[in-house]
């Protein structure tokens, strides 16, 4: 069996206004996602892991080196979203 979709009854135009609706609800959905609008966004131990794609001895270490900032209340620690962004460098090439 093959995937097709039929179309009865709908114009072009209609069906152009379908695919940009559709277009504009995934590109909504993606900023919600990045959440850019925010910079200083705090995220926990395991979100910033997550987020640099390393492990958390990693980020134990770079927090001790002073490579990224650590923020805390009582015995939790978060980091800006923002500091981290700042945090890379460029590679040489």
């Amino acid at each position: 069996m093959t995937d097709s979709i039929l179309l009865q009854n709908v114009t072009p135009e209609r069906l152009s206004e379908l695919i940009k609706d559709g277009v504009k609800s995934q590109l909504e959905d993606f900023k919600k996602e990045i959440n850019t609008h925010n910079p200083d966004e705090l995220l926990t131990r395991a979100e910033t892991c997550k987020f640099l794609q390393i492990d958390s001895s990693t980020l134990w270490a770079w927090t001790n080196k002073g490579k990224v900032k650590a923020y805390g209340i009582a015995n939790r620690r978060y980091y800006k979203k923002a500091e981290l962004i700042e945090s890379l460098k460029p590679l040489k090439k």
